[in-house]
C-alpha cells in the first residue's frame, strides 16, 4: 500500500474510534489532506530535522535515582530500554479486557499505561510495568518483525505511551499499529535497518536521535542506523491529527 495512504488511512480510523486525544475531547476531522510520506514503506522517507537549540525536559515518568534519567527532547529520547521479539499483537500490548478504559478521562488513562504489555507471555520475565505502578522505568521499546499486529485498537499505542514510552523501534510493523501511533500521537514508531532486537538486552541504556534516524546503545557502545520517520513525525511531534491540523491552521480551535 502507498506509504500516503497510511496517514491519511490513520485519519479514517481515529475519526471511528470512541478514543480522543489526549488534550481534549474535539470533534470529527473535516477533510484534511496531510503531508504524505513518500516510499513504498510507511516509515522511509526523507529525515526529519531536528532543531539547533532544544532544552531536555523529563519524561512523563522518570526513572528511578539508581538508573539514568529518563530524557526527552523534540528530536531525541534517551532511558532504558524493554526488548521483545517478533509478532507482538495489540493483545499483549492491552489485553482486550482493559479496552474499556478511556483514554480522554485522565484518571483512566493512567490506569491504562499501568497494564501496557501485561499480556505478554510468562517467556518474559522482567515485568515492563512494576506491580503498583502506573508507568515503566522503560522508555524506549524494541522489538522484532510485524509489531503491533492483531487488531485495530488504538488503545495499543496510547497505553504504551500513558505508560511512558516515546519510541518504538522494530524490524517492521503491522501497518495498523503504525497507523494509529501516527494519529495518536503518542509514540514514534521508527523501523530499524537491521535485527536490533538481537543485539540489545532489556535494561540496556540507549538513546534514539530521530533527526539523525539512529539508535545508540551505550550499553554495548554499538550504534545502529534507523529508517527515517518522514513527514509522519511532525503529525506524531504536534500530538496527533487534530492537534497537528490546529497547528497547521487547517482546522480552528473552535472546530477541535
Amino acid at each position: 500500500m502507498a506509504a500516503s495512504t497510511a496517514v491519511s488511512s490513520s485519519i479514517t480510523t481515529f475519526k471511528s474510534s470512541s478514543f480522543q486525544p489526549r488534550a481534549s475531547s474535539m470533534n470529527p476531522l473535516p477533510s484534511v489532506k496531510f503531508p504524505s510520506i513518500s516510499s513504498h514503506n510507511p516509515l522511509i522517507s526523507h529525515s526529519v530535522s531536528a532543531p539547533k537549540n532544544y532544552t531536555v525536559a523529563p519524561l512523563r515518568s522518570a526513572a528511578a535515582s539508581t538508573t539514568p534519567e529518563t530524557t526527552k527532547t523534540a528530536t531525541t529520547f534517551h532511558g532504558l530500554c524493554y526488548v521483545l521479539g517478533d509478532n507482538i499483537d495489540t493483545d499483549q500490548i492491552i489485553p482486550a479486557e482493559y479496552l474499556t478504559l478511556v483514554p480522554s478521562n485522565p484518571d483512566e488513562y493512567k490506569k491504562l499505561g499501568s497494564y501496557a504489555l501485561c499480556g505478554l507471555p510468562s517467556s518474559y520475565q522482567t515485568r515492563f510495568v512494576e506491580p503498583g505502578e502506573l508507568t515503566s522505568k522503560y522508555s524506549i521499546v524494541i522489538g522484532g518483525d510485524n509489531f503491533g499486529c492483531g487488531s485495530s485498537r488504538e488503545h495499543a499505542p496510547v497505553a504504551l505511551g500513558a505508560a511512558g514510552v516515546s519510541a518504538v523501534v522494530a524490524e517492521s510493523y503491522a501497518r495498523i499499529f503504525f497507523r494509529n501511533s501516527v494519529s495518536t500521537g503518542e509514540v514514534y514508531p521508527l523501523e530499524s535497518e537491521k535485527r536490533i532486537c538481537e543485539e540489545c538486552k532489556t535494561g540496556d541504556v540507549v538513546t534514539v536521535e530521530i533527526g539523525e534516524s539512529r539508535l545508540i546503545n551505550h550499553t554495548t557502545g554499538k550504534e545502529y542506523k534507523l529508517k527515517p520517520i518522514g513527514d509522519a513525525g511532525p503529525v506524531i511531534e504536534a500530538g496527533g491529527i487534530f492537534a497537528y491540523a490546529r497547528k497547521a491552521g487547517m482546522i480552528s480551535a473552535r472546530e477541535a
